[in-house]
C-alpha cells in the first residue's frame, strides 16, 4: 500500500520526503542557534578583550550581554541599569560614559568575575548575585526564588553553553 500526504498546496508527498524535508528543518534550526546577529558580531571583538581582562570565558560575557540587553548599547532598565551588561550607575567612576560599549562590558565583566570569586566560582550563583544582587544571594543562601532571577540563570546559561566552543 501506498502512502501519499498532502500539503496545503495540494500536492502529494511521499512520506520518505516530507521526512528528509522535517530533517533538513531541523538541521537548519539548530545551525541557526548558533550564529549571531551581525550586531552581536560586531561587539564579539569587545567582549572578548574585556573577558580576557577579567579572566572570564568570552562566550559567558556575550551570553550576559545578550541576556541583559539584547546587545543594545543605549539599553536602559526599568531600575536604571544601563548599557549592554546592565551595569548599575554606581559601578561605574563619575568620567565613564556607561552607553561607551568599551567601558559598559569592561565594567560589567569585572562585576562578573567579582561575583564569581565571592561565590568561589559558582556561576549560578554568580549570575544570581550579578541578577539580584548579592546580598539575596546570602539572604537566601543559594539562588534567590525570583522568577526573573531563575528566568535569567537559565537564558544565559543556554546561551553561554551554545556558544562556549566559539574561538575567542
Amino acid at each position: 500500500m501506498r502512502m501519499t500526504v498532502w500539503t496545503l498546496g495540494l500536492r502529494r508527498v511521499p512520506p520518505g520526503r516530507l521526512l528528509g524535508f522535517a530533517a533538513l528543518l531541523l538541521l537548519a534550526a539548530s545551525i541557526a542557534s548558533f550564529l549571531r546577529s551581525p550586531r552581536q558580531e560586531a561587539l564579539w571583538p569587545l567582549e572578548v578583550r574585556a573577558a580576557r581582562r577579567h579572566g572570564l570565558p568570552p562566550a559567558l560575557v556575550a551570553a550576559v550581554v545578550e541576556a541583559e540587553s539584547g546587545g543594545k548599547r543605549y539599553a536602559v532598565s526599568a531600575r536604571g541599569a544601563l548599557g549592554l551588561m546592565q551595569a548599575t550607575r554606581n559601578k561605574f567612576q563619575p568620567t565613564q560614559n556607561p552607553f561607551d560599549a568599551e567601558t559598559n562590558l569592561d565594567v560589567g565583566a569585572q562585576y562578573l568575575a567579582e561575583q564569581l570569586k565571592a561565590f568561589h566560582g559558582n556561576l549560578t550563583l554568580a549570575l544570581a548575585a550579578y541578577n539580584a544582587g548579592p546580598a539575596a544571594v546570602h539572604r537566601y543562601r543559594g539562588v534567590p526564588p525570583y522568577p526573573e532571577t531563575k528566568a535569567y540563570i537559565r537564558t544565559v546559561l543556554r546561551i553561554y553553553h551554545r556558544w562556549r566552543h566559539r574561538p575567542g
